[in-house]
C-alpha cells in the first residue's frame, strides 16, 4: 500500500522531467515567439532545424526581424545560408539597411557579399555615408629634378555590384599614388605643383581609378604637399663623382703602361749593349784574324791603335773640360 502511494508522485516527476527535456530539445518559446510576431512557423520545422545543427535562435530572430521591415525572405533561405557558413544576422541587417536608404539588394547578392568574406552591413552603411581613406606621403620627381611629397584623402562610396570580386582599399591607394607620381613628373617644376595641388586631384580623378574596385570614387583631395630632396642635384653630384673616378682609373691606367714602357726601353737598352759589347769583343779576333791571313800589315795595326789612343786621350780632354764648367758654375 506505501508503494502505491509513492506511484503519483513518480509519475509526476517522470512527467516534469519529459516536459523539461522537451522544452530543451524543441524551442518552445522561440516557437511562441514568432508566432506572435506573426511569423508562420511550425514546431516540425523547428525539430528539423535541431536535427540538421541549426541553432533555430540564428535563424527564427533574423526572419522575425526581416518580417516585421517588411522584406520577404524564407526560413530555407536563411537556414541554408547560415549551414554555408554566413551571417544571418549581418545580412538581414544589411537588407534592413538598405530597404531604408532606398537601395537596391537581394538576399542572394548580400548573402554572396557575406560568404566572399566582406561585410555587407558595413557596405551599405558605407554606400549611405562615404568612407575617408588617407593615403601616406606619396613622393614623385618634377622636371627640374626637386621631389615633392603629397598626401591625398579619397572619399569612396561602397559599390554593391562590384562587392563580389571588386579589388579593395589597397588597389585604391595604388592607383591614386600612381596617378599623383605621374601629375608630379609632368610638372614644369615643383612651383607649378605647390601652386596649384589641385591640379594634382583634377588629373587623377579623371583617370577612372575606381574600375574593376568594389568602391566609387567621388572625390580625391590633396591634403598636404612637402618638398623634399634635389633628386636632380644629387644625381648630377653621383655622376660627377663617377666620372670622376673613371677619368681617374684611365690616367692610373695610362700611369701603369707608361712605367711599363719605361721599363721595356730600359730593358732594350740593356739587350743593345749587351750587343755592342759581344760586336767589341770580336773586334780582336777580327784583327788577328787579318793580320794572319795579311789583309793587314804591322803600320796598319799601329795606325789603329793610334787613332783609339787619339779618341782616348779626345775623351778624357772633353770630360776634364765638363768638370771644370760645372765647378765654375
Amino acid at each position: 500500500m506505501e508503494g502505491i502511494e509513492f506511484l503519483p508522485i513518480i509519475g509526476i516527476g517522470l512527467i516534469v522531467i519529459a516536459v523539461a527535456i522537451l522544452f530543451t530539445f524543441i524551442p518552445v518559446m522561440l516557437w511562441i515567439s514568432a508566432l506572435a510576431a506573426g511569423v508562420k512557423v511550425s514546431i516540425f520545422t523547428l525539430i528539423g532545424m535541431r536535427l540538421r545543427r541549426v541553432v533555430p535562435s540564428r535563424v527564427i530572430n533574423p526572419l522575425i526581424k526581416a518580417h516585421k521591415a517588411g522584406i520577404d525572405v524564407t526560413t530555407n533561405q536563411l537556414e541554408s545560408h547560415f549551414l554555408a557558413g554566413g551571417n544571418v544576422d549581418r545580412v538581414v541587417n544589411a537588407l534592413i539597411a538598405a530597404q531604408r536608404a532606398n537601395i537596391e539588394l537581394s538576399f542572394e547578392r548580400g548573402a554572396a557579399i557575406d560568404l566572399a568574406g566582406r561585410d555587407v552591413l558595413e557596405a551599405v552603411q558605407m554606400s549611405v555615408n562615404p568612407k575617408v581613406i588617407e593615403t601616406p606621403f606619396i613622393a614623385g620627381i618634377s622636371m627640374d629634378g626637386i621631389e615633392v611629397k603629397a598626401k591625398a584623402r579619397i572619399t569612396v562610396r561602397a559599390n554593391i555590384d562590384r562587392l563580389v570580386g571588386g579589388a579593395g582599399e589597397d588597389t585604391v591607394i595604388a592607383r591614386v599614388g600612381e596617378g599623383v607620381v605621374s601629375t608630379i613628373g609632368s610638372a614644369k617644376d615643383h612651383k607649378q605643383v605647390l601652386e596649384n595641388p589641385d591640379s594634382i586631384s583634377h588629373n587623377v580623378l579623371n583617370r577612372g581609378l575606381d574600375a574593376g574596385t568594389a568602391f566609387e570614387i567621388l572625390s580625391i583631395d590633396i591634403a598636404d604637399v612637402d618638398i623634399g630632396k634635389n633628386i636632380g642635384a644629387i644625381l648630377q653630384t653621383d655622376q660627377a663623382e663617377a666620372d670622376k673616378n673613371i677619368a681617374q682609373a684611365k690616367a692610373e691606367e695610362r700611369r701603369a703602361m707608361a712605367v711599363a714602357q719605361e721599363q721595356e726601353m730600359v730593358a732594350k737598352v740593356q739587350e743593345m749593349r749587351a750587343k755592342v759589347v759581344e760586336a767589341e769583343a770580336q773586334v780582336p779576333q777580327a784583327l788577328a784574324e787579318a793580320l794572319r791571313s795579311g789583309k793587314m800589315g804591322v803600320m796598319d795595326y799601329m795606325n789603329y791603335k793610334n787613332i783609339g789612343a787619339d779618341t782616348d786621350m779626345r775623351d778624357a780632354i772633353g770630360k776634364l773640360t765638363d768638370n771644370d764648367e760645372d765647378d765654375e758654375k
